[in-house]
C-alpha cells in the first residue's frame, strides 16, 4: 500500500485547459472518492493517475516517486473501469489470472491468488463459467477480482456502478466497502454521485470544471459546504437557495419581505445581500413560518418531499411523519435557525 499526491496538476488538450493545478494527498490506505458534475475532470484526473494521460504541468506521486512519465504497467496500480472489459472468450479464473501470467508469474502463484480473489469476492462457484454467463454484479465482481491478484499498492475506480440497476448499485458499494476495509488498499473512486460519495468515503474531493472546490470528509462537507455549488451538489434532494438580505442585528435575514432567524457568527453586514440555504429536511411547520403554497407531493414511503412556492422562490421540504399535504394548500414553513447557511451573493462563498 501507499499514499498518493496529485502537486499542481494541470492538463490541457491543445489550447484548451481543462485541469487547473490541482493539489489533492491521499493517505496510505485511505478510501477517497473523486466526485462532481459530467465535464468536471475526475476522470481525466484519474486517468493521469493511472498513467492513461498525460500530465501538462505538476507531479504525481505514488509514494515518494514521481510517476509522471512511467507507463502504466510500471505503476503498481490497478484499475476498475465502468464497462468491466472482461475478455469474453474467457473463463472468469483466466480472465483474473490474464495479468499476472502476462508478467510470467508461477503458475502455482498465479492459482493461489485467483482463489484466494474467488473467495472474498464470492466467485469461487462461477470460475469455471464466461462472461456471458455472468449478471452484471458478478461481472463487476470479476473485474474487482482481477484488479485484487494483482496485489496493487493503489485501486483505481472509474465510476464502476454506473451500467448496474439501482438495488444492486447499494449492494456493490457495500460490496466495495467491505472490501477496502479488508484489504485496507489505497482506493482513488470517481462518480457523479453523490450518495456513492457520501456512503463509501473516507473523504471527498469535489470537483467542478477542473478544479477542488471542498476536500473533507462527507459529513463535514455535507454540514458546512465551502460554497453555494458543493452545498448544492451535496445531499439528495438538493439544498434549498432563497436570494436574502441582513437585517438589524445580524440575527434575522429578510427574505421577500418576511424576517427569519439566524444562528451563529456570520461576517456580514447590515443590508447585505446574501444566499439563504436551507436543507429540505430542516425546514419545519410553524405558525410564524414563512407562507408557502404546496405545488406537489411525492411520497417515497418512509418520506415525503413537498415542492413549493414561496414569492419568487421554489422550496422542497422533506418531512419524516405522515401529513394529509394536497397541491394548492398553503402551509408555514420556518427554517431552523441552528441549520441554516449563509453564502456571499457574488462570489458563493461560505460566510
Amino acid at each position: 500500500m501507499s499514499n498518493v499526491t496529485v502537486r499542481r496538476v494541470r492538463k490541457s488538450f491543445g489550447p484548451v485547459e481543462v485541469i487547473h493545478g490541482v493539489d489533492i494527498d491521499i493517505a496510505d490506505g485511505e478510501f477517497v472518492v473523486l466526485v462532481g458534475p459530467s465535464g468536471c475532470g475526475k476522470s481525466t484526473l484519474l486517468r493521469m493517475i493511472a498513467g492513461l494521460e498525460s500530465i501538462t504541468k505538476g507531479a504525481i506521486l505514488v509514494g515518494d516517486k514521481i510517476v509522471n512519465h512511467l507507463p502504466p504497467s510500471q505503476r503498481d496500480i490497478a484499475m476498475v473501469f465502468q464497462n468491466y472489459a472482461l475478455y469474453p472468450h474467457m473463463k472468469v479464473k483466466d480472465n483474473m489470472a490474464f495479468a499476472l501470467r502476462l508478467r510470467g508469474m508461477d503458475a502455482r502463484e498465479v492459482s493461489q491468488r485467483v482463489e484466494r480473489a474467488a473467495e472474498i469476492l464470492g466467485l469461487t462457484p462461477f470460475l469455471d463459467r464466461y462472461p456471458r454467463q455472468l449478471s452484471g454484479g458478478q461481472r463487476q465482481r470479476v473485474a474487482m477480482g482481477r484488479a485484487i491478484v494483482r496485489d496493487p499498492q493503489v485501486f483505481l475506480f472509474d465510476e464502476p456502478l454506473s451500467n448496474l440497476d439501482a438495488k444492486l448499485r447499494v449492494q456493490m458499494r457495500t460490496e466495495i466497502k467491505e472490501l477496502h476495509q479488508r484489504l485496507k488498499t489505497t482506493t482513488v473512486y470517481v462518480t457523479h454521485d453523490q450518495v456513492e460519495a457520501m456512503t463509501m468515503a473516507d473523504r471527498i474531493v469535489v470537483m467542478q470544471d477542473g478544479r477542488v472546490e471542498q476536500i473533507g470528509e462527507p459529513l463535514e462537507v455535507f454540514d458546512r459546504p465551502a460554497n453555494l455549488f458543493v452545498a448544492g451538489f451535496i445531499g439528495s434532494p438538493s439544498m434549498n437557495m432563497l436570494k436574502a438580505k441582513v437585517n438589524g442585528e445580524k440575527s434575522t435575514v429578510e427574505i421577500d419581505g418576511a424576517h427569519v432567524a439566524v444562528s451563529g457568527e456570520h461576517r456580514v453586514e447590515d443590508g447585505q445581500p446574501i444566499v439563504l440555504g436551507i436543507r429540505p429536511e430542516h425546514l419545519e411547520l410553524a405558525d410564524d413560518g414563512l407562507p408557502a403554497e404546496i405545488s406537489v407531493v411525492e411520497p417515497t414511503g418512509s418520506e415525503t418531499l413537498v415542492f413549493l412556492h414561496f414569492g419568487g422562490n421554489d422550496l422542497v421540504a422533506l418531512f419524516r411523519q405522515r401529513h394529509n399535504f394536497r397541491p394548492g394548500d398553503t402551509i408555514r414553513l420556518r427554517p431552523r435557525p441552528d441549520q441554516v447557511h449563509l453564502f456571499h451573493a457574488d462570489t458563493g462563498q461560505r460566510l
